[in-house]
């Protein structure tokens, strides 16, 4: 989820909280629990930070071992173990019990978007993407915002809370279903579906679709449960080359390798290079799929420059393979 919904998820904990009669009694145990809500409630996207070093590493590990199982543990001990340092007289356990649920709600509604987590490690690397539940959905966020101003308002933040949080339920389970319809229509359409990567939009009633067939990829849009293919693709073998095998080697190819699902690849020889890309293709974008890996390679299969990222013209691609290449040759 976007950063905002998160941070009301952790206010709304934070008024669930009262329902705890330890946090309902103490007045500063509330306040304490309620900072280590709100911080635990974005805790795990500090990894955001991974950004200013460059893209490979941010894709390769943004929502990995920050959203794993051992990470949700720690940093609730953490995030409760500093604020306990201020407010020491109140009950550390109820303190730490909030603040490690905020941490693993982060987890849990991460795990409904198209991007997904790596929320199962260490039993495995496997992203988890359940791919009904858009990384900002309108909904949702809304009904926090409505649940936040109640409550300002007066009203029992357990009632409140209890009430919205049974709305988005209800919401969870009818989007779950709507993408299980979609699933099943495509299954019967196409008959031996090997993948299908659901990404809902911020729109209600349109989500993006990619669909792996025996033989091509299908790239599709959903309009109120009406499928329509906008893409098809054959499904050609990545080569096994010496100029694939280099590729790989690349940082911001593992990258993208690392966590797209679905993507088609291509070579494009010049005089004096050959360029590999790979197209992911679940994020088509008026005719354009802007998130991409490219790697330069000259005829002694040295990578001259090499980028992964959203991309939204051939020209800004250019600009940072070139920008790239400047800085490897400096």
């Amino acid at each position: 989820m976007d950063t905002g919904t998160h941070i009301a998820m952790g206010i709304a904990l934070g008024g669930i909280a009262t329902i705890d009669p330890a946090v309902q009694q103490d007045p500063l145990l509330f306040q304490a629990v309620m900072v280590g809500t709100i911080i635990g409630s974005h805790a795990p996207d500090f990894d955001t930070v991974l950004k200013l070093r460059n893209n490979a590493v941010y894709i390769r590990h943004h929502r990995g071992v920050t959203h794993s199982i051992p990470s949700v543990l720690i940093l609730g001990l953490v995030i409760s173990g500093i604020i306990h340092l201020f407010v020491p007289s109140v009950s550390f356990f109820h303190l730490w019990l909030w603040t490690f649920l905020a941490v693993a709600l982060h987890v849990f509604v991460d795990v409904f978007n198209a991007y997904g987590t790596q929320a199962y490690r260490p039993f495995t690397h496997r992203w988890v993407a359940y791919g009904f539940i858009n990384t900002f959905d309108p909904f949702i966020f809304t009904m926090h915002v409505i649940g936040i101003i109640i409550w300002a308002l007066g009203a029992s933040p357990i009632t409140t809370w209890l009430i919205i949080y049974s709305i988005l339920i209800v919401y969870y389970i009818k989007r779950y279903l709507y993408k299980k319809a979609l699933t099943k229509k495509i299954t019967q359409y196409y008959g031996k579906v090997e993948g299908i990567a659901t990404s809902p939009t911020i729109r209600q009633n349109i989500w993006r679709l990619a669909i792996i067939t025996e033989d091509s990829f299908y790239v599709a849009r959903a309009v109120d449960g009406n499928i329509q293919i906008v893409d098809r693709f054959h499904r050609i073998p990545l080569p096994n080359n010496k100029l694939i095998a280099t590729a790989k080697q690349d940082k911001n190819i593992a990258a993208f390798l690392s966590f797209s699902p679905v993507y088609r690849w291509e070579i494009n020889i010049y005089d004096d290079f050959k360029e590999v890309r790979f197209i992911d293709l679940r994020y088509r974008s008026k005719g354009h799929y802007p998130f991409v890996a490219v790697a330069k390679i000259d005829d002694h299969l040295n990578i001259i420059s090499s980028y992964t990222g959203w991309i939204f013209s051939e020209e800004k691609l250019q600009d940072k393979l070139f920008t790239t290449d400047d800085s490897n040759s400096s």
